[in-house]
């Protein structure tokens, strides 16, 4: 199978991780965020679009497994791809707590060929996440709808606008193994 980079994928796991925080105290938030992520972690699939900018139009279809937390720490280790027909591009993103907001990459950090997660806030039901490459700047929503499905948002910033530019809507993909009790 072939692999190819495409560029619109850099913003898509920057999901799978700033809406202002609620007024409540820290060790509260702390227990808010970890259960945010615990109930995010599984595995998840589902299409998307691009819907503004040079590849307008493209779908493509994402499996993506996130796991809560790395090295203890309250947020989100990301694994996966994203295909467009038959090209399928890996997926990965790493966000940890950092003081009271999140930081991490996508991929391998706007360094190389991703994108840096610089900031991030957790509510009830969604995370917003800053990301940033160069001079772009922008951000990612991951709404739960239910406990079996979450819409994912990304947006750049164009001038004093946030402007969106891919949607997913994702599926928990859940064990079809039955349980039963043997007499």
């Amino acid at each position: 199978m072939h692999t190819r980079r495409f560029p619109v994928f850099a913003g898509l796991a920057a999901a799978i991780t700033g809406i202002a925080a609620l007024s409540v105290p820290a060790a509260d938030a702390a227990q808010r965020d970890r259960a945010f992520f615990e109930q995010v972690a599984g595995s998840w699939k589902g299409p998307g679009e691009i819907v503004a900018g040079k590849y307008k139009g493209t779908k493509f279809s994402c499996n993506l497994i996130g796991e809560p937390g790395v090295d203890g720490k309250t947020g989100l280790k990301l694994d996966g791809t994203c295909r467009v027909g038959l090209f399928s591009q890996p997926m990965s993103a790493v966000l940890s707590e950092a003081g009271s907001s999140y930081k991490g990459k996508f991929l391998d950090g706007a360094s190389g060929k991703g994108l840096d997660i610089i900031s991030g806030r957790v509510n009830k039901d969604n995370v917003v996440l800053g990301i940033n490459r160069s001079k772009l700047n922008g951000a990612m929503i991951a709404r739960l709808e239910d406990d079996n499905s979450m819409n994912v948002t990304i947006s750049v910033k164009v001038e004093d606008k946030m402007i969106p530019v891919i949607g997913m809507k994702l599926n928990r993909q859940l064990d079809d193994i039955k349980v039963g009790a043997i007499k």
